[in-house]
């Protein structure tokens, strides 16, 4: 095998264009660092006073990085820990227990309807770091865009992974392994770094503010049983019909449960979808009304929660409300709830998951992907009356 074939196949990119371009940049910077390595003389804090976490993508990833992040704080307790998250995550990485100072930075790839920063301000960003003196820095994505930043930063020692390009960059480099889940790779990185494993954590990861959560509580101050549905899938190829929804909700409200609508402001069509087939006293709209905080305190409340592979799928999971994960080219070994009650409904299929949620074949864009047509309502249903039954929420013969 040639270097250039070595280098391209630990990198995990699907596109063979885009595989070619990361890898002829991570040939040139194993060149660099061959020459500049004898004469940097880096090594490892024992003792590191202040941390850098690098998190920039969207509310799932950040969600799948709390027990790593908490992982760090039980490693270094007495460190300043520093996390840098976009903009859209800032009230999230407010409410993480672990953190002492959150900063907000979007990448052009990232950020939504245009905005976001190209790579050249992003670095010009981080080199202003360097004023903070980091002992470590943490980049938890598989990323050469942002093992860029890690390294521009001036940590006295960074970490992250190769398998998205930039490893030659960073002190310690991990293949990401695609058979974990994400939080466990986010782990395997602090504790190959540490040299050890942080006990599981005692307390939850997200500290809610006390106003929001009573906020949820009067919102949702009703007798019945409380079924969240999430209907925007958040990409065309992670959507699941809204008419199965719709049945879904239909049958809940039969059984005795009241059901409650979220989403951003943006797919109002795909709620309105669901809401209009219902009478009012079975519906709680709250669709495009709260902000992640007060989402989160509603979704603390719910008897379950019912979701594609999204953002609220994570923040339910991560306040402890079972769910029921309708998943379709996500693979769920990476990205499921893992709660003891969760459920993931799926179809297997020879191409799924295929995982290219980014860039989907051609096949399956313009429609319901087969791995999402192919998951019917009543499975979902079935299984969040399971749900609801096994926490004695519905009375007995309740379900149609």
């Amino acid at each position: 095998m040639t270097l250039a074939a070595g280098a391209s196949s630990r990198l995990q990119i699907h596109d063979p264009r885009e595989r070619a371009i990361v890898s002829a940049a991570d040939l040139l910077l194993t060149a660099g660092s061959a020459v500049t390595s004898p004469l940097r003389r880096r090594r490892r804090p024992d003792n590191p006073t202040r941390i850098l976490l690098l998190r920039l993508e969207r509310i799932g990833d950040l969600l799948m990085a709390l027990p790593a992040i908490a992982d760090v704080r039980a490693l270094a307790p007495d460190a300043a820990i520093d996390l840098v998250v976009g903009s859209w995550n800032l009230p999230l990485a407010r409410a993480i227990a672990s953190v002492s100072t959150v900063t907000t930075l979007d990448a052009a790839w990232l950020a939504r309807e245009g905005g976001g920063l190209g790579v050249p301000a992003l670095i010009r960003a981080a080199r202003r770091w360097r004023g903070r003196r980091y002992d470590l820095a943490f980049n938890f994505e598989p990323d050469l865009r942002s093992n860029l930043l890690v390294a521009a930063c001036g940590a006295r020692w960074t970490a992250g992974y190769r398998s998205g390009g930039g490893g030659p960059l960073l002190d310690a480099a991990l293949d990401y392994d695609p058979e974990l889940h994400t939080a466990d790779n986010a782990r395997r990185l602090v504790a190959a770094v540490f040299g050890r494993t942080a006990p599981p954590p005692e307390a939850r990861l997200l500290a809610l503010p006390e106003d929001a959560r009573a906020a949820a509580a009067r919102r949702l101050a009703v007798r019945t049983p409380l079924a969240g549905l999430h209907v925007s899938g958040g990409r065309a190829v992670k959507q699941w019909e809204p008419e199965r929804f719709a049945e879904v909700a239909q049958r809940l409200a039969y059984a005795g449960a009241t059901f409650v609508l979220t989403g951003a402001p943006a797919p109002r069509p795909l709620v309105d979808a669901v809401r209009r087939r219902h009478p009012a006293d079975r519906v709680i709209d709250v669709a495009g009304e709260v902000d992640l905080l007060a989402l989160a305190s509603l979704l603390e409340r719910l008897d379950v929660m019912i979701t594609g592979d999204t953002g609220p799928m994570h923040l339910a999971a991560a306040v402890g409300t079972p769910v029921v994960a309708i998943f379709g080219p996500s693979d769920p070994v990476r990205y499921a709830p893992r709660g003891a009650t969760d459920r993931v409904i799926r179809i297997d299929l020879p191409c799924s998951p295929c995982n290219r949620i980014r860039r989907p074949p051609a096949r399956c864009v313009g429609h319901t992907p087969d791995c999402l047509a192919g998951v019917e309502a009543d499975r979902v249903f079935d299984a969040a009356v399971a749900i609801l039954d096994r926490a004695r929420r519905l009375p007995p013969g309740a379900t149609p």
